[in-house]
């Protein structure tokens, strides 16, 4: 009866910590546009800031990797790999996704981000020749069709604001270049392991965000106050260490599969994070794309490997 109770606890648990995590990853776009709107920080900076606050997390999760006892030894090609991967997932993807963000809201932006696990079925399909299913292409079906009502709907909004396509442009870059992380992650992780895939990924990742903004930066000139900085801890603490541990730790305890689905919640998350944070409008074509995106989402992680790879 004991061991009953274990076993039905155990997947329930995983589901709560997936869930939480899904949310707080929600809430970047909506602290970057805050952010933004109180500090006039920049896309460039805001993120130097990100990843200065998450780097002592990222060095401590590569020490523990290599006090593992399966520790692996990495080859010139898992680091040609990882760091390759890391400047796709969180360096290119990230900068596309905050300057992005200056252009169009966070509602869209979580909605056209989530393209992502449609581009990691099309990216497998062609370099990997692995099969699109039924059930994918209805999922892609599903996805497209979503994003398309709700990126037309938003044309009545935000017709008239400057950059909003290129804003568009980079967030649809962004899912591209998450999507290749993706990709790469699953070829590497299981060669190295999870932990210490992440944790040099992100260090790889940090070391281009510090490189880029010392090149280019706006250092001489930042803003001043604890609504600056406060806002850099915010990004890095609640909406990347603490769910980027939430979604590992549900992974091993419900299955990619299960989070991929779980993760869905974010683009709802995020619509209506927008409308009580920022005052952002939701309207009928966002709430009909959002549910398809969800749909497509969902069917895209059900029976499948999942998004999350």
């Amino acid at each position: 009866m004991g061991t009953r109770k274990i076993t039905s606890t155990i997947p329930t648990a995983g589901f709560i910590i997936a869930f939480a995590g899904s949310i707080l990853f929600s809430t970047k776009a909506i602290i970057v546009k805050l952010a933004f709107a109180n500090t006039h920080t920049d896309a460039l900076t805001l993120l130097m800031l990100r990843m200065l606050f998450s780097l002592p997390f990222f060095i401590g999760a590569a020490i523990l990797a290599n006090n593992k006892k399966n520790n692996v030894t990495l080859t010139a090609k898992h680091w040609s790999g990882i760091i390759t991967m890391g400047l796709f997932g969180y360096y290119l993807s990230s900068l596309f996704d905050f300057i992005g963000l200056q252009y169009i809201s966070a509602g869209l932006e979580r909605l056209i981000l989530f393209l992502y696990p449609s581009f990691v079925v099309l990216i497998n399909a062609y370099l990997f020749k692995q099969k699109i299913t039924t059930i994918q292409k209805i999922a892609l079906a599903f996805t497209y069709c979503g994003i398309g009502i709700a990126y037309f709907g938003e044309l009545n909004v935000d017709v008239n604001k400057p950059d909003f396509m290129l804003g568009s442009v980079l967030i649809f870059s962004c899912a591209i270049t998450f999507a290749i992380y993706l990709v790469g992650s699953g070829k590497l992780i299981p060669l190295v392991g999870a932990t210490k895939f992440t944790a040099y990924a992100m260090l790889a990742s940090t070391a281009g965000i510090f490189i880029h903004f010392m090149l280019l930066g706006n250092y001489k000139n930042m803003p001043a106050g604890k609504n600056f900085w406060g806002y850099g801890f915010l990004l890095a603490i609640l909406a990347t260490v603490i769910p980027g541990f939430l979604i590992s730790n549900a992974m091993k305890k419900i299955g990619s599969n299960n989070v991929a689905i779980l993760s869905s919640i974010g683009p709802v998350s995020t619509l209506i994070q927008a409308h009580l944070f920022l005052g952002e409008r939701i309207f009928f074509e966002q709430v009909i794309g959002t549910i398809l995106v969800v749909l497509g989402v969902i069917l895209t992680g059900w029976k499948g490997r999942g998004i999350i790879e």
